[in-house]
């Protein structure tokens, strides 16, 4: 997406090889319209293939989920990473390792939010080792749903996310793919 990809190059920062800094646009200060036309570009790609329901982790994947599943016309649920009084019972779970964080924690959904029918559609920020995606993926198959694919708004292709998920069959769809990225360094893939 050259609207994403001109914005990532203003207005993001690359800190070393791995992280980079998009806070001013997708996960601190949030562009409602770049969410939008984002979230419109995920649902056109996989419009026509049954998804009963979009699935984001909190929190920076919501914004575009949001218009995601508005665009399909279905619900949107978030799975959870913080532990709630209101969430304890009657609850799928697994743990996951987050990439930027450098902590484990227990994702969790509630049960009542999914079922053996339900086709999902998984909608996230970023895919970088593929932990938090292959996490939600977990979840749903404990519920006996099946998996329409992955959206993904920025990729570093040069991480073994992509690969982790499509090795599982699965169908991954990035916004951006960055190739190479360094200090002052931000390098698209295009297919």
């Amino acid at each position: 997406m050259k609207l994403l990809e001109e914005k990532i190059l203003a207005e993001g920062h690359a800190l070393n090889e791995s992280i980079l800094k998009v806070d001013s646009f997708i996960n601190h200060q949030v562009d409602p319209q770049l969410m939008y036309e984002m979230g419109k570009d995920i649902a056109d790609h996989f419009r026509g293939q049954g998804v009963t329901k979009v699935f984001t982790i909190e929190s920076s994947g919501i914004a575009p989920a949001v218009y995601t599943a508005q665009e399909l016309g279905v619900p949107m649920v978030i799975l959870k990473k913080q532990v709630s009084k209101t969430l304890k019972t009657d609850v799928w779970q697994t743990q996951v390792t987050s990439f930027t964080k450098g902590v484990d924690y227990e994702l969790t959904m509630a049960k009542n939010y999914i079922s053996e029918n339900d086709h999902i559609l998984i909608v996230d920020d970023f895919l970088a080792n593929g932990e938090a995606a292959t996490g939600a993926v977990r979840l749903i198959r404990k519920a006996h749903a099946t998996i329409a694919g992955i959206g993904i708004l920025i990729e570093k292709s040069f991480q073994p996310g992509r690969l982790k998920l499509e090795d599982q069959g699965l169908d991954v769809y990035s916004l951006a793919r960055i190739g190479k990225m360094d200090v002052d360094l931000i390098e698209f893939i295009h297919e």
